[in-house]
C-alpha cells in the first residue's frame, strides 16, 4: 500500500479482502505470497511466521477490520514466510466475566477458547489487537476478551511473541494513543515484546481516522506500518 494513498482508497481496498473471506483471511494455503512466482511452491509450515490479527470491534466487517486487513498487507511485505489472519470478535460470544470465576450461564455460549488456541499455536509469532476508540477507552469487546487473557498468565503462554496495537477513532485526535497504550499495558502483563509502528511514522501503534474527509495518508500508512514492524521483528526473533 502506498504511503500517499488515501484513506477511502485504504479503506475500499481493504474492503474487498474482506468481502472475499475475513476469518479466513489466510495466507497459507490458497494464494501465493507476495515476491514468489507462480511456479514457486508455498513455503513448509516450519519455515513460515504467522501473523494474526484480531478485531475487537462489535460490528463485524467496518473500519477497524479493514485497518487490521491493510496491517496484514504490511505484514506480508516483510517476506514470503509471512503468513498471516484475521479473526473477527463481532460474532463470538466472549464473556468477561468468567475471567473474574463467575460462573456461566445455562446453555451459554463460549468462543474464547477457539481464538485461545490460535493465539497460543506456536506458529503465531505475531499478534495484532484492534479496537475501536469509545471515550478515549478499548471497546467492551477488547475488554473482555483481554481480562479473558488471565488463561494465558498461568504459564505465560503468550510470552515472547510480537504484538502491536491499531485503534480506530471517529476523530484524528479521538483519544486512539491513550486506548493503544492502555491495550499496550495488558500486553506487557503477558511478557510479550511490544512494538509500535514502524519507520517512518513510528509511533505508539497505528492510529486510525475512522471518518476521514477522504485525504488521510496517515491511517493508510500507520496501518501497514504496524503490521510490517510487528512482522519484521517475529521474523528476526524466528531466525527467519
Amino acid at each position: 500500500m502506498e504511503n500517499d494513498q488515501t484513506r477511502r482508497e485504504f479503506l475500499t481496498a481493504a474492503a474487498v479482502t474482506i468481502a472475499a473471506g475475513t476469518v479466513g483471511y489466510t495466507q497459507a494455503s490458497d494464494a501465493q505470497p507476495a515476491g514468489t512466482g507462480a511456479d514457486k511452491p508455498m513455503p513448509k509450515s516450519a519455515d513460515t511466521v504467522k501473523i494474526i490479527a484480531v478485531s475487537c470491534s462489535p460490528r463485524k466487517g467496518k473500519s477497524t477490520a479493514m485497518a487490521l486487513a491493510a496491517a496484514l498487507d504490511g505484514a506480508k511485505e516483510a517476506g514470503p514466510r509471512v503468513v498471516v489472519e484475521l479473526v473477527e470478535l463481532a460474532d463470538m460470544a466472549i464473556d468477561g466475566g468468567l475471567a473474574a470465576g463467575l460462573p456461566p450461564a445455562p446453555g451459554q455460549k463460549d468462543d474464547f477458547p477457539a481464538v485461545a488456541a490460535k493465539l497460543t499455536d506456536p506458529a503465531v509469532r505475531g499478534i495484532i489487537i484492534g479496537t475501536p476508540v469509545y471515550f478515549s477507552g478499548m471497546s467492551y469487546l477488547c475488554k473482555a476478551f483481554m481480562d479473558r487473557w488471565m488463561a494465558f498468565r498461568k504459564d505465560y503462554a503468550l510470552a515472547d511473541k510480537v504484538a502491536g496495537v491499531l485503534a480506530c477513532g471517529s476523530a484524528r485526535n479521538g483519544g486512539q494513543e491513550v486506548t493503544i497504550r492502555s491495550v499496550q499495558d495488558a500486553l506487557f502483563c503477558h511478557d510479550m515484546i511490544v512494538v509500535g509502528a514502524g519507520r517512518p511514522t513510528s509511533r505508539f501503534g497505528a492510529v486510525i481516522w475512522a471518518k476521514g474527509d477522504g485525504d488521510d495518508k496517515d491511517s493508510a500508512a500507520n496501518a501497514r506500518n504496524l503490521g510490517l514492524r510487528v512482522a519484521k521483528v517475529a521474523l528476526a526473533l524466528a531466525g527467519k
